[in-house]
C-alpha cells in the first residue's frame, strides 16, 4: 500500500464541477489500494479577491488579521471537497490546521512549517480514510494562525510528505508537467519529462510559476520525489529528484523569465571598502531581496557606480532607504522598472563549453542589449528591456535546441 500526497492548486479547485472532478481522482486512488492525503489550496481568484477586501479596509492591513482572512479561502476548498468524497462513499474528513494541529514559526504571512501532530491523521489514514488538509497555513505555538506566503500550498504539501513519510507527492495544476519555457507563449515550448531538483530550483525562483521554489528546495534537502502533473487530462507528469538519477543530454534544459525586476543604479560613489556593506546592509535588514550586483570603477578609481535589481514594488521603499542612508555618499540614484530577467538553466553547463558565448551571440543578433548578468553552475540570467522579453525567450529557446 502506497501513501500518497496529492496537492491540487488553485485552477484545479476553481468550480464546483473541477472540485468534483478532483474528488473522482481522489476515488480512483483510494480504489488502487493507495492511501490518500490531500492539500488543497483556495478556489482560483479567491485569495486576491480577499487580499483586495483588506486593501479597501486598509493598505496597512494589519497581518496577524490578514491571515485569519487568508487561511479561510483553503478552510472553504476543504469542507468542498469533502463533501464531494462523501457523496461518492469515501470516507472524507477536512482537518483544519489548529485540529492537526500543523505548528509554525515565522512572522505573519511569511511563517513557515516546523512540525504537525501525525497521529489522530494516520489513524484516519489507517480506517480507509481520506485527509484532506489545507495548505497555505499553520498555526503558532502561541495558538495564532499562520501563512505562508503565497504558493504556500506546495510547501505545505512537501513538508506533509516528509513528516508522513509519504511514498510520493504529487502536484496537480492545469498544465501536463513542467515546460523548457512558458508554453502559453512559446506554443513550441516542450514538456519536461525529468528534471533535477537543482534545475527545479532555479526555474521556479527565476519566475517559472509551476512550484514554489521553498517546496523544491525542501524536497531537495529530503529526497522526497515530486511528480507535477495535469489535473484535466491523464498524460504522465513531470518527474523531479536527485540529480544522479537524470541522464542529461542538454547543456540547457529550460528558459525562464520574469517580468516584476526593476533596476537601480547609484553613480558617483566613493570607491572605498565597506562600501557595497553599507549599501546593502540596510536593504538586508528591511527584508529587501537583492539580486545581480555589479560594480563599474571609473578611471581615476576615486568612484565607483553601482548597479543591481530589486523587485519593482520594492523600489519605493528601496529608494526612501538609500536616500536615508547617512553612510553612502553619491551623485544620483537612477532606476528603470522596464526591465526583464531572462535565464537559462541547465545541470548540463557545468560541463559544456561555449554556453556563455552562445547566449550572448543569440542575444546580440536580436539586438538585445544586456543591461546585467548573474551566473551560478546551472544558471545564467541577464537583465534586458522588457519589451524585448518574448524575442529572447524565442531565440533562446531555438538556438539551444528546445524547440
Amino acid at each position: 500500500m502506497v501513501k500518497k500526497v496529492l496537492k491540487f492548486g488553485g485552477t484545479s479547485v476553481g468550480t464546483i464541477d473541477r472540485i468534483q472532478h478532483i474528488a473522482n481522482i481522489i476515488k480512483k486512488e483510494q480504489l488502487n489500494g493507495n492511501k490518500v492525503i490531500a492539500v488543497v489550496s483556495a478556489m482560483a481568484g479567491k485569495t486576491n479577491e480577499l487580499v483586495k477586501m483588506s486593501n479597501e479596509i486598509s493598505e496597512e492591513f494589519n497581518k496577524r488579521e490578514l491571515d485569519v482572512l487568508l487561511s479561510s479561502g483553503e478552510q472553504v476548498t476543504c469542507a468542498l471537497l469533502s463533501g464531494a468524497l462523501i457523496k461518492l462513499k469515501i470516507n472524507a474528513q477536512s482537518w483544519l490546521n489548529w485540529q492537526i494541529p500543523i505548528l509554525t514559526e515565522g512572522d505573519h504571512t511569511n511563517a513557515r512549517i516546523v512540525n504537525m501532530n501525525v497521529e489522530k491523521i494516520n489513524k484516519f489514514l489507517d480506517s480507509n480514510g481520506v485527509a484532506i488538509i489545507p495548505g497555505f497555513q499553520g498555526i503558532s505555538k502561541n495558538g495564532e494562525i499562520t501563512t505562508l506566503g503565497r504558493g504556500g500550498s506546495d510547501a505545505t504539501a512537501v513538508a506533509i510528505a516528509k513528516i508522513f513519510n509519504a511514498d510520493t507527492c504529487e502536484i496537480y495544476t492545469d498544465v501536463d508537467g513542467v515546460f523548457s519555457t512558458d508554453p502559453n507563449k512559446i506554443p513550441v515550448a516542450k514538456k519536461i519529462e525529468k528534471i533535477s531538483y537543482d534545475e527545479m530550483l532555479e526555474l521556479s525562483s527565476l519566475g517559472a510559476k509551476v512550484m514554489q521554489s521553498s517546496a523544491v528546495q525542501t524536497a531537495m534537502m529530503y529526497d522526497i520525489p515530486l511528480e507535477v502533473r495535469s489535473t484535466f487530462t491523464d498524460r504522465k507528469g513531470t518527474k523531479i529528484f536527485s540529480q544522479e538519477n537524470i541522464d542529461y543530454t542538454k547543456s540547457v534544459t529550460g528558459v525562464a523569465y520574469s517580468k516584476d525586476d526593476a533596476k537601480i543604479t547609484i553613480t558617483g560613489v566613493e570607491d572605498k571598502p565597506g562600501v557595497a556593506a553599507n549599501i546593502f546592509e540596510p536593504l538586508s535588514k528591511a527584508q529587501i531581496n537583492v539580486d545581480m550586483v555589479i560594480q563599474n570603477i571609473s578611471s581615476d578609481q576615486k568612484t565607483t557606480d553601482i548597479t543591481f535589481t530589486v523587485k519593482r514594488d520594492e523600489i519605493s521603499k528601496t529608494k526612501k532607504i538609500l536616500k536615508e542612508n547617512s553612510k553612502i555618499n553619491y551623485k544620483q540614484i537612477i532606476q528603470n522598472e522596464k526591465v526583464a530577467k531572462v535565464s537559462i538553466v541547465g545541470a548540463g553547463m557545468v560541463s559544456t563549453p561555449g554556453v556563455t558565448y552562445r547566449m550572448f551571440r543569440a542575444l546580440s543578433d536580436e539586438g538585445i542589449n544586456i543591461l546585467a548578468i548573474s551566473t551560478s553552475e546551472i544558471k545564467l540570467s541577464v537583465i534586458i528591456d522588457e519589451e524585448k522579453t518574448l524575442s529572447a525567450i524565442k531565440k533562446l529557446h531555438t538556438i539551444f535546441d528546445l524547440d
